[in-house]
């Protein structure tokens, strides 16, 4: 990936055949620009036709410091393009002016230059900061709302929290997050060894972006903690800005200008003739951005040479309107044509799906020539995600989900939906469900079932006890087996069933300290990294059938060749790709037998799935048989797979289960090998076995239960007390429990 960058013979901002400094810039809709100046002049781009005309001439007292356009989309409702802006000067002023150009309201703000200013995402609030050293909010109309917070030195850089709840602002050599609620934790670190001049914070993966005098750039979390810092710059970094999807940021320096993944490593560097590159500014659609530089040009950059891969397949955007096709089997090469310019693509399952500005193409990897094509909604496609059978666009309006052939199946919606902050780690698609984690209570997950757009089961979401950060669903087997994977804020792994149907299913925890997770697209088999080992649960549903197998059934290699931070971006068939912290790719091969083992099992050959086991003669596989036959009541396979890996308790139970008279009873035991006693005893309740009920909590010694249901069913008391006596007596101990007392008086045992 690179940037595309054009500027002007001659600049455009000039006062007296002087280059006065670009000193801001922003968009109002994919396609225009605005920018401001010294020498007074607000100006209007065309990118595409490269037309500049001038919007107004401010009054020569007002030297402009900072633009921010009014956000375009309020409660749902979407306006077309941005109406007017907020522009902070060296006045002490803001101003709010019209697209037209008009100044709406001139507000005095702070004793000397207002140095930025930014509209909240929801366009309630505008946050300003100044040499003063005050940040100060203020209404929509431009009324003083409360000063945030003073200090002692001028705040160079300010920025609204995903949730407009917080505001980050800099202090010197320090950075500071302080709500907006009065007494609530202030959180500040020393970020940088210099002045920090800008930073900002993007609202989809909730990451802050620093740059200073120290001549580095750096990207935090929101605790604060570094999760990437540069090398040094020949000069003092002077902008930084995110992409609105937060996959990308870029950052600005002196004839530098930067394009860099969201983790931080740097895609590409170009060396334009600029000055001091002071602001810039992304446009809606993530596909270009514009820079504000101190040589009086205004620097244009667009996205090429994106790729996406996928088998055999490499996928090239080598212009804004045209992909390149490489099949590395037998070196076929393919052009693909777009009216629009491309804004988003997704490559897997057979299928590329393109979004640009007004259409959507579908296209088929056995066949480049005739794509499907149809007419977009909203716009501006801020994610695509796909399954087997169908994939998820989301935009600014919501959540899309489209048949390959390009029929709309759903389009399910919650309360408090806002789709403009989903992205890849917190919306998931299989074939039959859609799962989307919420930013209003982090801890919810919603579940719909995807071809009616409907709540699944009983309409109630996921809830775990802590925030969720990103979420999985496996993509293969029975609707009703469908699992769900995710990490919490303390990096655990748990996984659960999507299903319900009233009993609760448990949310059970499978691996700790876990950055990264993807679930394999041909099976259902779970790689992670975890704790600098990498693992793979080659059948994560062995919790709910053993749990004392789960250890058994992993592979695990150690990690440090993926120094810190590393991401996966894919699993396919039995190749995981790996992406390093430093921006290079690792592709890994795991055991394809696992894969083939859950494809026996799907279609019920057990016979071949232990020949192949005794083929491969590896005990990670044998365990993961035994949980498979015992999760699919085969216990003749069950009985064979824990032979082959020494749990020989468990072999005898099994062969005492196939003695059992009734399947009822044999189902029941079953059960409890898979530690489900309360439904064991439910079923054999219902089936009249009251007896093997009652001593199936004996030999549990749930002593209590037992009596209980003797007392209830009226048999076999003294049963109950009898087994109760003589283990009190094996342990030389004297009855307490007053039921037990109570009963005994009345029945001699």
């Amino acid at each position: 990936m690179r940037l595309k960058t054009s500027l002007l013979k001659e600049p455009k901002h000039i006062l007296f055949e002087h280059k006065e400094l670009v000193s801001c810039v922003g968009w109002t809709t994919a396609d225009e620009l605005y920018s401001c100046s010294d020498d007074h002049q607000i100006m209007k781009w065309n990118p595409l036709t490269s037309e500049t005309t001038r919007v107004v001439k401010l009054p020569d007292e007002i030297y402009p410091i900072d633009l921010h356009w009014f956000p375009r989309s309020i409660g749902g409702k979407k306006q077309s393009h941005a109406e007017s802006f907020v522009l902070t000067s060296s006045d002490g002023k803001f101003h709010l002016i019209s697209k037209l150009g008009r100044v709406e309201k001139s507000v005095e703000a702070h004793c000397g230059a207002v140095l930025a200013g930014r509209w909240n995402y929801e366009g309630t609030a505008l946050v300003t900061v100044g040499e003063d050293g005050q940040v100060k909010i203020w209404s929509k109309s431009g009324m003083l709302r409360s000063t945030l917070a003073q200090q002692g030195s001028p705040v160079y850089s300010v920025a609204w929290g995903p949730d407009s709840e917080k505001v980050l602002y800099t202090s010197g050599k320090q950075l500071i997050i302080k709500p907006l609620q009065p007494n609530a934790k202030v959180l500040q670190w020393k970020a940088h060894d210099g002045l920090i001049l800008k930073t900002d914070w993007n609202s989809v993966n909730d990451l802050i972006l620093s740059g200073g005098e120290d001549c580095k750039y750096k990207v935090w979390d929101s605790y604060g903690r570094l999760l990437y810092s540069s090398q040094l710059h020949e000069y003092p970094i002077t902008s930084v800005a995110w992409a609105v999807d937060g996959e990308l940021f870029a950052v600005g320096s002196f004839n530098t200008l930067r394009l860099c993944d969201k983790t931080g490593w740097s895609y590409a560097l170009e060396k334009p003739n600029t000055g001091s590159i002071f602001n810039i500014s992304w446009s809606i659609d993530g596909t270009q951005l514009a820079g504000a530089c101190g040589n009086g040009h205004v620097i244009f950059a667009h996205i090429v040479e994106q790729r996406w891969e996928w088998k055999n397949f490499e996928i090239t955007l080598v212009k804004r309107r045209t992909m390149k096709v490489h099949n590395v089997i037998n070196d076929a090469e393919d052009s693909l044509e777009f009216r629009d310019r491309v804004i988003k693509a997704s490559l897997d399952y057979g299928y590329l799906v393109v979004s640009t500005s007004l259409q959507c193409y579908v296209f088929s990897t056995k066949n480049w020539n005739t794509p499907l094509i149809f007419d977009l909604k909203e716009g501006t496609v801020s994610l695509i995600l796909q399954a087997e059978r169908h994939f998820l666009l989301v935009d600014g309006g919501g959540l899309y989900l489209y048949s390959y052939e390009g029929r709309l199946i759903s389009s399910p919606k919650y309360p408090g939906m806002r789709t403009d902050i989903l992205n890849a780690q917190t919306v998931s698609l299989s074939n039959d469900t859609l799962a989307v984690k919420d930013k209003a209570d982090e801890k919810v997950i919603y579940i719909f079932e995807a071809l009616s757009g409907k709540p699944l089961g009983d309409g109630k979401p996921l809830t775990h006890k802590t925030e969720i950060v990103e979420i999985a669903l496996d993509q293969k087997g029975l609707t009703s087996e469908r699992k769900i994977a995710f990490i919490d804020k303390n990096r655990d792994l748990y996984i659960t069933s999507v299903k319900r149907f009233g009993k609760e299913q448990k949310i059970v925890k499978i691996g700790t300290m876990v950055q990264t997770l993807a679930w394999n697209d041909t099976s259902n088999i779970l790689c992670g990294i975890q704790d600098a080992r990498f693992t793979v649960w080659y059948y994560p549903n062995t919790v709910y059938v053993d749990k004392d197998l789960l250890p058994k059934t992993l592979y695990e290699k150690d990690g440090s060749e993926f120094s810190k931070n590393p991401q996966i971006v894919s699993f396919v068939g039995n190749q995981i790709t790996i992406r390093r912290a430093d921006g290079s790719l690792v592709h890994l091969n795991v055991s394809p037998y696992p894969g083939i083992l859950h494809d026996y099992v799907r279609a019920s050959r057990w016979e071949d799935a232990v020949r192949l086991c005794r083929f491969v003669k590896d005990q990670t596989l044998w365990a993961c048989l035994a949980a498979m036959a015992v999760a699919n009541k085969d216990m003749a396979t069950a009985e064979i797979a824990y032979a082959a890996i020494g749990e020989i308790d468990k072999v005898q139970y099994i062969n005492s289960i196939k003695d059992l008279p009734s399947r009822e009873s044999r189902m029941a035991h079953m059960l409890l090998f898979s530690g489900n006693t309360q439904e064991a005893e439910t079923l054999l309740l219902q089936s009249g076995l009251i007896y093997q009920a009652i001593q199936v909590n004996i030999n549990l010694y749930n002593w209590d239960r037992a009596l209980e249901l003797a007392v209830k069913h009226k048999t076999h008391v003294d049963t109950v007390l009898a087994y109760r006596q003589k283990f009190l007596e094996d342990f030389g101990k004297k009855e307490t429990n007053k039921r037990f007392l109570q009963y005994a008086e009345g029945v001699g045992v």
